[in-house]
């Protein structure tokens, strides 16, 4: 049997955090254990080869730009450098929909890209990460899987549809109505639908060439009851150079916005600021139109901007 090379990003998290004590699953610490340590007791016999890299080590819910940028370059640089069969990435679960999302929008590859989490940290009785990264590898080395995928108490996930539902529960995600991609049943994966391919969307060829300081500033505005204009008309005061360039509104119901602030976007609007309705309903979509998530449709929103500040 050929073994499969897979390369595994760190990046931090829960999945390689300490607590003082082996039963407190909430009191720890966030990236304190290094990729290279998390893969040592995997027993994943001859199937594959591991490559190890430290990419980040932080609170997924402190996630910049520059990790962003860095996980794209170095994916870039083994895909097209080195004959490798599939990316594992361990990550912080707060903001991994995001870092999913975005490496949806912008990778260029055909082999597989998996996300690996854990809702509990490396020092629990009972750790979630090692069999998550198991199930990680074990989606990576599978025949015909592509795309961007989050592997999580052996459901897989895509990632342009997976959300964080609970805080706490150790099977915290959901892809939705349109459900999980497919399940990892004792290292054996078992599809339910078709993988999704990258979207390779405006702005991609941008994100390794513009300093990740250079990323264009969008912000997320809430509409709820009692909402006013106030927090847009203080964003549209500041400076030009400190104001957003876009905004995405988590709106009510079917994307629906308070009468009070859709005067202030208005005038946001006036000033050339680009806007995107979302809803914050944890599930469905707007119709008609569709739509992401609020911080996903952040993510395109940066992504089109980057493209329309891109040089010609």
């Amino acid at each position: 049997m050929i073994s499969k090379k897979i390369v595994i990003l760190g990046t931090g998290g829960t999945i390689a955090g300490l607590s003082g004590e082996q039963g407190d699953n909430v009191g720890y610490k966030a990236a304190q254990v290094g990729v290279d340590q998390l893969v040592t007791h995997l027993a994943l016999g001859n199937a594959c080869v591991l490559h190890t890299e430290q990419v980040a080590q932080i609170d997924s819910k402190d996630m910049v730009f520059s990790v962003w940028q860095a996980l794209v370059q170095r994916i870039h640089h083994w895909v097209t450098n080195e004959h490798v069969d599939g990316v594992v990435i361990t990550h912080g679960t707060d903001t991994l929909e995001e870092t999913a999302y975005f490496l949806h929008c912008v990778v260029q590859t055909q082999i597989p890209i998996v996300f690996a989490c854990a809702m509990r940290p490396a020092s629990s009785l009972s750790p979630d990460g090692p069999q998550n990264m198991r199930d990680a590898v074990a989606l990576a080395c599978h025949p015909g899987v592509t795309g961007v995928s989050v592997v999580c108490a052996g459901r897989i996930h895509a990632a342009g549809d997976v959300q964080k539902l609970y805080p706490y529960r150790v099977d915290a995600f959901s892809s939705g109505d349109a459900g999980v991609l497919g399940y990892i049943e004792e290292g054996r994966v078992r599809q339910c639908r078709p993988w999704q391919m990258p979207l390779n969307i405006d702005g991609c060829e941008w994100v390794e060439r513009t300093p990740s300081d250079d990323w264009p500033y969008v912000e997320i505005i809430t509409s709820y009851a009692g909402c006013t204009g106030a927090v847009v008309d203080a964003l549209m005061a500041l400076e030009p150079r400190a104001r957003p360039r876009g905004l995405v509104v988590a709106a009510t119901g079917n994307g629906t916005v308070h009468a009070s602030l859709i005067a202030a976007l208005d005038r946001a609007v006036a000033l050339g600021v680009q806007v995107v309705i979302s809803s914050r309903c944890a599930l469905g979509t707007l119709v008609p139109g569709g739509g992401e998530s609020p911080v996903k449709a952040r993510i395109a929103l940066v992504l089109k901007l980057l493209a329309w500040a891109a040089p010609r």
